[in-house]
């Protein structure tokens, strides 16, 4: 799961002009955190920063900029900022046919050019020439992911070296590795860090070692453009998904500064069958990058995700899977996030739901309330009983899509079956549907991740329910019936967010995989402001649906191909 994502309010979701005051709101945040961080930060912040500088070659410091430079260089486009003239370099350096697949990339920016243009479908020299003539600033407010990809979309230096597609490429592809290697041919050390730095792995065994990963991770992981919240992974929850059946130890990677020891960055992976069409591929699923604020300038993410690719390859892996908020070269998919509120008092409070015009927090209250009591017969918790129905129904339902994990019995025991202890929190919930003849008829999953309210006085966390895996036999009849499996695809989600309301849920998250589209409107899902762009290192493949169309809205028609949920 690597992109924070909140709801929008539709007319907000078209209007440029919000997404500009978005944009300089979101300069202003990180400005202002600089700021703090220089002037204001904790006594266990500035013990962290000492513990860094300690390690390196003792440079002399720059002196910290104020928060008022920041945001003027930040919206001028001065020194420390990405200019208008360095972007319109970036473009220059890229085709026009490479131009128009960025935009397809990017509906928010797309749509500022058709306007411009006033075409639904502009060439690609006619979107530079567009896009030319708008600032840096206009440009980032309409790129995917807040303006995240500002830089990506000039250099790709890193990947432009890696065996992934690249932008441009035809659009029918023959599907398959883009890379044989040997292991002899594979660095059997890994790459030198740049002084002061060592490469370490990291034990999630020992319990001292998983909270240093926690800590990094809540500290330092994915926040929202706004800096308004952060995932909040519990080390329960970090063990369910780095530690899986066939996980290795050396797929979980860190740095440590040398002298003090202190954690600055992991990533970690594992292993996994991934069927993409017809072919079953064997891959490391990579996640959970993180790299200390204090080190974001050190090009540190190129280095991490070679050394996970080094120990993937000594171990004959030769492909990997991860998503990213960004668009890098080359998106299989893009699925979007929305969000159904549970608690939405507690949501508008903490600034994750806006309140709409024209309206009253007790008539969003009202609007999202649930009942007590679910209604589907037959529906209670999964037990170990049902195991092998439920995987059989998943490899049945998840048939119908392009890219998809095949599990063994053992991996779907893992991610099916709640696993509750002393030190365990709860975090995943499974239900199944059993007829009167004693079959299991339909399931459906969701796990927790909770994210962190920064800087929030009355709330600090945010209970998240994420959509897992789901399936119903109504999709597996002779003749296949789209408008019955959506009912009976309301009437299982429906359900689960009543029990995710029991559960203490406060927000109900899901993207535009799978057959979400066929529910996400009717169940008061909310689009919102995220995209999860999915990948594949070393291996070509055609585009997969992710479920909304070229305007990013849903695609109820066509749905997605994507069969694919990462934690």
């Amino acid at each position: 799961m690597s992109e924070e994502s909140k709801p929008v309010e539709p007319v907000v979701d078209e209007t440029n002009a919000e997404l500009k005051g978005k944009a300089i709101a979101h300069a202003d945040a990180d400005a202002e955190a600089d700021d703090n961080d220089a002037e204001s930060g904790s006594e266990e912040e500035h013990e962290e920063q000492h513990a860094i500088e300690g390690s390196g070659d003792k440079k002399k410091k720059k002196k910290k900029k104020s928060k008022r430079s920041k945001v003027k260089e930040a919206l001028t486009g001065s020194k420390s900022a990405p200019t208008d003239s360095d972007f319109h370099k970036a473009l220059d350096g890229l085709t026009p046919q490479q131009i128009k697949e960025f935009l397809a990339l990017n509906p928010a920016l797309s749509q500022e050019v058709n306007k411009a243009t006033k075409s639904d479908d502009p060439s690609g020299s006619q979107a530079a020439d567009m896009l030319k003539k708008m600032s840096l600033q206009d440009i980032m407010t309409g790129l995917a992911a807040g303006g995240k990809n500002a830089k990506d979309m000039g250099s790709y230096k890193f990947w432009q070296t890696q065996p992934v597609p690249k932008f441009g490429e035809d659009a029918t592809l023959k599907e398959g590795p883009l890379r044989i290697q040997k292991v002899e041919e594979v660095d059997k050390e890994p790459a030198p860090l740049i002084p002061g730095f060592e490469w370490v792995t990291m034990d999630l065994t020992k319990e001292d070692e998983i909270k240093e990963v926690y800590e990094l991770l809540n500290k330092h992981y994915v926040e929202d453009d706004e800096a308004m919240f952060r995932f909040n992974y519990s080390p329960s929850i970090l063990r369910w998904a780095m530690m899986p059946p066939g996980w290795k130890k050396e797929y979980h990677v860190g740095v440590r500064a040398t002298q003090s020891r202190l954690l600055v960055a992991f990533i970690s992976a594992i292993p996994v069958h991934l069927r993409v069409r017809e072919n079953v591929v064997t891959c490391s699923e990579v996640n959970f990058l993180a790299i200390h604020k204090k080190l974001r300038g050190k090009r540190l993410t190129p280095v991490l995700i070679k050394e996970i690719t080094r120990r993937s390859n000594l171990n004959e892996i030769w492909q990997g899977l991860y998503t990213a908020g960004v668009v890098l070269p080359k998106p299989v998919s893009t699925c979007r996030y929305f969000h159904r509120a549970i608690n939405w008092q507690k949501l508008y409070e903490c600034g994750f739901s806006p309140l709409p015009a024209n309206s009253k927090p007790q008539y969003q209250v009202r609007k999202y309330a649930l009942p007590d009591d679910t209604s589907t017969k037959g529906l209670r918790p999964l037990e170990e009983k049902d195991l092998d129905a439920v995987m059989d129904l998943y490899k049945r339902y998840n048939a119908r899509f392009d890219m998809t994990p095949e599990f063994s019995r053992e991996e779907a025991h893992h991610w099916f079956v709640p696993k509750v202890g002393p030190n365990e929190q709860q975090v995943v919930w499974t239900y199944v549907v059993e007829d009167e003849n004693k079959k299991i008829t339909d399931f459906f999953s969701f796990f927790c991740i909770e994210s962190t309210a920064i800087g929030n006085a009355k709330h600090n966390v945010i209970k998240v329910a994420y959509m897992f895996y789901y399936g119903t036999d109504v999709a597996l009849q002779d003749k296949f019936d789209k408008a019955a499996l959506k009912k009976r695809l309301n009437e299982l989600v429906h359900d689960a967010l009543i029990i995710s309301k029991r559960h203490k849920f406060d927000v109900f998250n899901a993207l535009t995989l799978m057959d979400n589209a066929l529910f996400l409107e009717q169940q008061k899902f909310g689009a919102g402001d995220g995209q999860l762009h999915y990948y594949l290192f070393n291996y070509r493949v055609n585009p997969i649906a992710g479920g909304v169309d070229r305007k990013n809205q849903l695609d109820e028609e066509n749905l997605s191909g994507i069969g694919l949920v990462m934690p």
